[in-house]
């Protein structure tokens, strides 16, 4: 297993298959695997009388889908109690962030979810031989998207007046 040198975290990271999950500027999780990462906007496409050769395309709505996350494994409790509200009917939404390294251990990528919320939850077989609380499989959906090379894991996230995420849910 390759590990590079430490980074503001404080850990060594695995750059091959690895994608971290931070949560409050803090790494909370680890998984091997991460799929539907996917945007799909609507379009409406109107052809203009007498132009033949192009037509005039529209943007609607941006649809966002699940992202799920497999064969992960966290020790931090701040997690575990997120995940732990679903039976509660308490959950919190949270932006949560994906993050890449390089072997430096600097921010390869970074996919920031904003109003992230866990709506789905597989535990593997637990194995009393082990200290790490193992995640077969986590969905989370999400109401905003942020794409970058930067850490920007935030704590709980509530919405304004409009219902809407405010200014701070996006930074």
């Amino acid at each position: 297993m390759a590990t590079q040198q430490s980074n503001s975290h404080g850990d060594n990271y695995v750059t091959t298959n690895r994608f971290y999950i931070e949560i409050g500027k803090n790494i909370v999780a680890s998984f091997s695997e991460c799929s539907g990462i996917s945007i799909e906007v609507e379009k409406e496409v109107y052809y203009e009388g007498g132009v033949n050769e192009q037509q005039r395309i529209s943007l609607g709505h941006t649809r966002f889908s699940d992202i799920t996350l497999k064969r992960g494994t966290t020790d931090d409790h701040t997690f575990s109690q997120w995940l732990g509200e679903l039976f509660e009917q308490k959950t919190q939404r949270r932006n949560v962030t994906i993050l890449t390294y390089n072997q430096a251990g600097e921010i390869m990528k970074s996919w920031c979810l904003i109003g992230a919320i866990p709506v789905g939850w597989k535990l593997p077989s637990l194995e009393a031989d082990g200290n790490m609380v193992a995640v077969e499989e986590l969905t989370l959906a999400f109401e905003g998207l942020k794409i970058g090379k930067q850490s920007a894991g935030g704590n709980a996230v509530s919405r304004d007046a409009k219902g809407y995420f405010g200014e701070s849910a996006w930074k």
